[in-house]
């Protein structure tokens, strides 16, 4: 439990986000309630996003409560194993910014789904809105609904729904009220408070072990030293070998960053093609960070109680005759033990920015999809001011659904491993199709709809195997590395379906594909630092040397 004076801290910082939200978003539609694009201005914020707010409103949307919690889970569990996700989305991130950004903004698409129409056909933007809406239901709101109801439950002592649909209603109310505008204004200042709550951490797990040297002694005396790798060796208990992240992760990070709606939908609403493709690099850059002051709290916190500078008896229980340590909940409990108070409040409010930011942006994401790729579909006639009224409905309908889903996805020991379980049975034939489509002329309309609905369907049924028989050669298959083979099955269905029912361009996709890999690094770029080229080149230096040093 907490302390009074953190309560008034947290509650006056969910108090300013939402009057801030609401008075951004109401006054950017005061603005230009008089043009003939209401929803664009509502769902795209006009088009007229500069890179800083892209970026941090990308991180912004990616950081939730989930990786404060779990990443922090995963420190005390495996080390800073968990950190390749981080750092390999910088690689992701260039893609987005080299490769995806410039068609996006170039063919003026609202959605991806409807970039999809243009390069193939309806039928594949039909599944792929289908898919986004279920993906960001799933992945990014119940997630981080579970993560964030976990932390409050153990903070103020109260049921974990109740709280999370109190703050998933202030924040519901000033994205629907404010569309885009709000929830990337928003955003920004959530992604400061993330981040100074999360330095506040890290320093004060730092501080308490005495240093690096200490933590590293302690992991020596256990035998635990393999917790500093992120590169494992072939055969590694944690099921994630070097190998394994090089050739899963950029399936899951590709669909992630590159071709899912949540994320883009801030590249998409840019001023320009520059300001696309510099807000992604921001943003890689920043994505450095996680894994030091996220990630290795969690290893400090091992260390301290190993030590015993850290009480976590609480977590503990027998199970089986066996005692086990429930680690959901040691970042919480390195709140209450390692932070003064006064400086709690402000971890809570880091952690309800990560929520909330969360929730906005994928709820905008939503409401953008329904509107444009669905509804719109079956009423071309439709007004924007309808546009606009049918997303703040289908929000609302999406949260509900969101919190249905908590109690399933409570069952998972690990919330950052089952986040990216699911997202790995997901993503394999989406980033496929994009891949192809952007890279290969040859890709064709029915190879594409072919490849999402039977890459799919060997998806699910993958997973529902690997759940009822995970003694069985298929549930045995780490996810990372079933990814890998999920991606290859769909690439080799998409090439073979692309020869047997050959493309036929339109005006339309004859443009929308790479002549060359080296036909998008000719797109003018800003002189100097500025140049997106040069970011590129500078942030896989870092992370080629970062990677070289954790190995």
């Amino acid at each position: 439990m907490i302390h009074t004076p953190d309560l008034i801290i947290s509650g006056l910082y969910i108090a300013a986000i939402f009057i801030i939200g609401l008075w951004s978003g109401i006054r950017h539609q005061q603005k230009t309630k008089n043009n003939n694009n209401e929803a664009g201005e509502y769902f795209l914020a006009g088009k007229k996003l500069r890179w800083p707010m892209i970026g941090l409103a990308l991180f912004a949307t990616n950081i939730s409560c989930v990786h404060l919690v779990s990443l922090a889970q995963s420190g005390f569990d495996t080390g800073l194993l968990n950190g390749d996700f981080e750092w390999m989305a910088a690689f992701t991130l260039i893609l987005l910014a080299l490769f995806f950004a410039p068609f996006y903004i170039k063919s003026g698409v609202s959605t991806l789904p409807d970039f999809l129409e243009k390069r193939y056909d309806r039928a594949s933007r039909d599944w792929l809105a289908i898919i986004s809406v279920v993906s960001a239901v799933l992945i990014h709101i119940a997630f981080s609904l579970l993560a964030g109801g976990i932390v409050l439950h153990t903070l103020f002592g109260v049921d974990m729904y109740t709280s999370v649909i109190i703050i998933s209603i202030i924040t519901t109310i000033y994205t629907v009220v404010g569309g885009l505008t709000a929830v990337v204004v928003t955003e920004s200042i959530q992604t400061v408070v993330l981040l100074g709550g999360a330095v506040i951490m890290s320093i004060a797990a730092y501080t308490k072990m005495g240093g690096w040297e200490p933590m590293v002694e302690v992991l020596k005396h256990t035998g635990q030293l393999n917790k500093l790798s992120m590169l494992r060796p072939h055969g590694d208990g944690s099921g994630m070998p070097w190998y394994a992240v090089f050739l899963g992760y950029p399936v899951l990070g590709i669909w992630y960053w590159c071709a899912d709606q949540t994320i883009v939908q801030r590249v998409l609403g840019a001023k320009d093609e520059n300001h696309a493709r510099v807000g992604p690099l921001f943003c890689g850059f920043i994505k450095i960070l996680p894994v030091f002051i996220f990630v290795m709290p969690g290893l400090f916190a091992y260390t301290l109680a190993q030590s015993g500078h850290l009480d976590i008896s609480a977590l503990k229980s027998v199970v089986d005759g066996k005692e086990v340590v429930n680690s959901k909940g040691i970042y919480t409990l390195m709140i209450t033990q390692l932070i003064p108070p006064g400086l709690i409040g402000v971890l809570v409010a880091a952690l309800l920015s990560g929520l909330m930011s969360q929730i906005s942006g994928a709820l905008n994401s939503i409401s953008t999809i329904v509107s444009y790729d669905i509804y719109k579909r079956y009423k071309p006639e439709a007004t924007d001011k309808k546009l606009v009224n049918i997303g703040k409905i289908a929000a609302g309908v999406a949260l509900i659904l969101s919190l249905m889903l908590l109690p399933l996805l409570n069952n998972y020991e690990s919330i950052f491993n089952g986040l990216n379980d699911i997202i790995a049975h997901i993503a394999p034939p989406i980033t496929c199709v994009f891949l192809l489509g952007v890279f290969w002329e040859k890709a064709s309309a029915v190879s594409a709809k072919y490849t999402l609905w039977i890459g799919s369907a060997i998806g699910v049924a993958v997973f529902i195997i690997g759940k009822v028989c995970p003694a069985s050669a298929i549930g045995s298959i780490p996810f990372m590395m079933m990814a890998f083979y999920l991606f290859v099955i769909c690439l080799l269905l998409q090439v073979m379906l692309s020869y047997i029912y050959p493309v036929r361009h339109t005006a339309e996709s004859a443009v929308l594909y790479w002549k060359s890999p080296w036909e998008p690094l000719r797109g003018v770029a800003w002189s100097g630092l500025g140049s997106y080229k040069v970011l590129s080149v500078l942030l896989i230096g870092i992370m080629a040397i970062l990677f070289y040093i954790f190995r």
